[in-house]
């Protein structure tokens, strides 16, 4: 019976992976931090393991490094999920040896399984095969995950997405070849397994929901860091689950949703000097629209129209390219221009997703022109996020009157702009998909 060993912290997560996978008949075994994990590699000698990178005590970048230095477990095959908006950890991961690398909130049982199934059997090869000698046998390939699955590590690094089994960057589309009569069994098993899990999840969500509210109170009504970790803590613990809960559900929209704030949370636990009303109010909406999508539940998933673009506008060029960058990191298409004059044209002509302006701009300040986009039939119900100082940040009223939805503070974090632009516009999708796909 192949071993498989699955290192992931979330032990509801943890347990839906093993419960799918003792079905297929493979022994599993759950560690809940990386350093645990690695002592259980050397002692259960797994076939292959399932490794979640964001981990306490030791995290999954530093366990595949220590695993690919050690002769006696190198080789051993190691498929990652991870968060895709982390995406220098997934370039970390391919570089550190990974033999694939899956976005966890897309991440399907069924991908998961055959994966593991050509990882096992590639291992197996291997095993059978001469085993060379000298000192070229004891270190990795450059570049390469050892053990490696066929495609496993033909995707660019920094994708973070592996491409499908038995298909090569570069090849063209393929016509599939017909279901054979266990792969019908199979699709017939997992769509019963799915439904299994959107069930559960569905059953659970006011509890979660309540769950993540009453932390995030918590978190906000603490007056300084020795109280206000703790909750923020539990809080990025329970979004984390909610990441993978939701992905293994097919609720991909909470799950993605919950991937950004995800990052977010951590960064703001590594980093508590970054906590201030603005992070606290772009985590707190974040929250807001997660309950929204769990009340829609699947319905939240019946519209695939595009997120459409957003318009950056700001005389400054460095901001602009921070703001940019931001939203390319949340998958966002953008136009940034640094003229307010320029920018009421195009608002005059094109409709927006979402909008972001800075305050203070020559010859037209943001609040200025926000008003004039707002008597733009094009544009006059899109969301305006001013981008302003944090000593700025409560004087709302100005951003209001001229008809702006939120702020956010210079400076910002790369993630807060990421979760905060999220939210927006997949909660324009949501309430009115035909002007979101426009």
């Amino acid at each position: 019976m192949s071993k498989i060993l699955i290192i992931e912290d979330d032990a509801i997560v943890a347990r839906i992976y093993e419960s799918r996978l003792e079905k297929e008949g493979y022994a599993v075994e759950i560690c809940a931090d990386g350093q645990s994990g690695f002592y259980r590699i050397h002692e259960f000698r797994p076939d292959a393991v399932l490794l979640d990178l964001m981990l306490p005590k030791m995290n999954g970048i530093e366990l595949l490094k220590k695993i690919r230095a050690q002769a006696e477990i190198q080789r051993t095959p190691v498929i990652v999920f991870t968060n895709a908006y982390v995406p220098n950890m997934i370039h970390e991961a391919f570089q550190a040896g990974a033999n694939n690398v899956f976005n966890k909130a897309t991440l399907t049982p069924r991908q998961v399984i055959e994966v593991l199934r050509m990882a096992v059997q590639a291992g197996e090869a291997h095993s059978h095969a001469a085993t060379p000698t000298g000192p070229e046998s004891a270190t990795p390939e450059a570049g390469a995950g050892l053990g490696a699955v066929p495609a496993a590590s033909s995707e660019a690094p920094d994708s973070g997405i592996a491409l499908e089994p038995g298909t090569r960057e570069g090849e063209g589309a393929t016509t599939p070849a017909p279901l054979t009569t266990r792969q019908k069994l199979d699709s017939s098993e997992d769509a019963a397994f799915q439904a299994e899990l959107l069930q559960e999840f569905l059953a659970c969500s006011e509890e979660t929901l309540a769950t993540l509210r009453r932390n995030m109170q918590e978190f906000t009504k603490a007056q300084d860091d020795s109280k206000r970790l703790p909750p923020l803590m539990e809080l990025y613990r329970r979004v984390h689950g909610l990441t993978g809960s939701a992905g293994l559900a097919g609720l991909f929209s909470i799950s993605q949703m919950a991937a950004a704030l995800e990052v977010l949370l951590k960064d703001l636990l590594e980093k508590p000097k970054n906590i201030n009303a603005s992070t606290m109010r772009t985590v707190a909406n974040a929250l807001d629209f997660v309950g929204e999508l769990i009340a829609k539940g699947t319905d939240a998933e019946r519209d695939d129209a595009p997120l459409g673009n957003v318009l950056v506008v700001d005389d400054e060029i460095l901001s602009r390219r921070a703001i940019t960058y931001a939203l390319e990191k949340a998958d966002l298409k953008s136009v940034s221009v640094e003229d307010p004059q320029v920018a009421l044209k195009l608002a005059s002509e094109n409709t927006f997703g979402l909008i972001f302006l800075d305050v203070q701009m020559p010859g037209m300040d943001g609040f200025e022109l926000c008003t004039k986009i707002r008597g733009l039939p094009t544009n006059k119900l899109t969301p305006v996020v001013f981008v302003t100082s944090l000593t700025d940040f409560k004087s709302r009223a100005k951003s209001s009157l001229s008809g702006g939805n939120d702020l956010i503070a210079k400076p910002f974090m790369f993630i807060e702009l990421s979760v905060k632009a999220l939210t927006y516009m997949m909660r324009s999708r949501l309430v009115n998909p035909q002007r979101a796909a426009a």
